[in-house]
């Protein structure tokens, strides 16, 4: 691996479309009318290239550093081959859910794919207070068919043992392991808040059932190679279109970067925790209806997980001992790990490194309330999992949490 290959830029573009006949035909290479920078992200290089004939494709480039930080935060850009990997082998089971590649280049660590212009960022959508009818649903279908064909159910022992060698992925792990699982619940120089959610910041790290329970959880993140994740799974790395309506057209997952294989209760987690980020924002802005929407959400992917789930148990690779009775047990072992990785991904985003519009561009006055309402929620939720794993009962505690500690005008 070499830290000194060439950079994209607006300027260099074409000429590297046209050297590239596997992308050459894509756009025009001599008509670009626009190069535009869209890689906002914590990690990568991301144009968006439009010809004048209305074609266009997306060049996503890994640096070898983070990109959040820069240079001083080296990492090895092979994370790269990682998620081109892992979008193929995806799209193999699910192919209506993720994007198109169309090329990868392995010297420069370039990602070639689908153009979805069309579509639109999950988490801007929820931000605007929009409704995408449907959503929740294809992420939940999405989940179960990647995960349970990457499964040893649905590969079979031999594919899976090797596909775990393949997307051995340490330096994206150990991301995750500091930012989600350690860092919040002791002091760090990467952790931060307002200052008056100083007291909600504390109240985490003097949790101890808090810190034993992310011990558990990291554990099991860090040990148990059940499938293939999507490892980052969250409305930020969903792209969605919908109708005037706001029924779907359109669901994509992309991002995959962070992929291993782990637990299969950490994506469905991630996505329930982004949702209840979500609810906050929608709770502070006093959005009534967009905040009953979200509230159904977590239900309605956890339904459609498991549905699909259970439609595909039939085909598995081997019936004698994984058996019907076992997957009952399964199916309540990974709801009961997703609200437990929902609580640590809340949490995270909160006061950790890396968070999430959806409170950041509230006003102070709002974020207050909606951050203490997020992390006392995650407080309740890795309690609440031992002795109810109900989404709706769960969505209905956190949304109470939500309310009473709303702040801002009128409060």
């Amino acid at each position: 691996m070499s830290d000194s290959y060439e950079f994209l830029t607006a300027h260099n573009i074409p000429s590297y479309l046209a050297s590239h006949t596997e992308i050459s035909s894509i756009v025009d290479h001599t008509a670009i009318t626009e190069v535009k920078e869209v890689g906002d992200g914590n990690l990568n290089l991301v144009f968006i290239v439009t010809d004048k004939h209305g074609k266009g494709i997306v060049l996503k480039q890994a640096l070898p550093y983070v990109r959040l930080v820069g240079p001083s935060w080296p990492m090895s850009p092979d994370r790269a081959r990682i998620e081109y990997e892992t979008n193929v082998i995806h799209a193999q089971s699910a192919k209506q859910f993720v994007p198109e590649i169309y090329f990868y280049d392995s010297e420069r660590y370039i990602i070639a794919m689908e153009d979805l212009s069309d579509h639109k960022v999950w988490r801007t959508s929820l931000n605007l207070g929009e409704q995408n009818h449907g959503a929740a649903k294809s992420i939940g279908e999405y989940v179960a068919r990647v995960l349970f064909a990457t499964s040893i159910f649905g590969a079979g022992a031999d594919a899976h043992y090797k596909g775990i060698a393949r997307a051995i992925n340490p330096e994206l792990c150990l991301i995750t392991e500091n930012l989600v699982f350690t860092e919040p619940y002791f002091p760090s120089d990467r952790n931060s808040y307002l200052p008056e959610n100083e007291i909600d910041a504390k109240a985490i790290i003097e949790d101890s059932r808090m810190a034993l329970e992310m011990g558990e959880l990291k554990y099991k993140f860090m040990t148990c190679a059940e499938a293939l994740l999507h490892g980052d799974l969250h409305s930020g790395s969903v792209m969605v279109k919908s109708d005037a309506k706001g029924n779907e057209i359109s669901t994509r997952a992309f991002d995959s970067e962070f992929s291993f294989y782990g637990p299969i209760g950490f994506d469905l987690g991630a996505c329930f925790a982004n949702f209840y980020i979500a609810l906050a924002r929608a709770t502070a802005l006093r959005r009534k209806d967009h905040a009953d929407f979200i509230a159904g959400l977590p239900g309605e992917l956890w339904d459609s997980f498991e549905a699909n789930f259970r439609a595909l148990w039939p085909t598995r690779v081997d019936k004698r001992v994984f058996s019907d009775v076992l997957l009952e047990k399964l199916l309540s072992q990974w709801k009961f790990d997703a609200i437990g990785y929902a609580a640590a991904k809340m949490t995270r985003r909160i006061v950790g490194l890396a968070k999430t519009s959806d409170i950041e561009t509230l006003e102070p006055a709002e974020r207050i309330g909606a951050a203490r309402g997020v992390l006392r929620s995650a407080q309740m939720a890795i309690r609440e999992r031992h002795i109810n794993t109900d989404l709706n009962s769960l969505t209905l505690k956190v949304r109470k949490i939500i309310d009473e500690v709303r702040t801002g005008e009128g409060n």
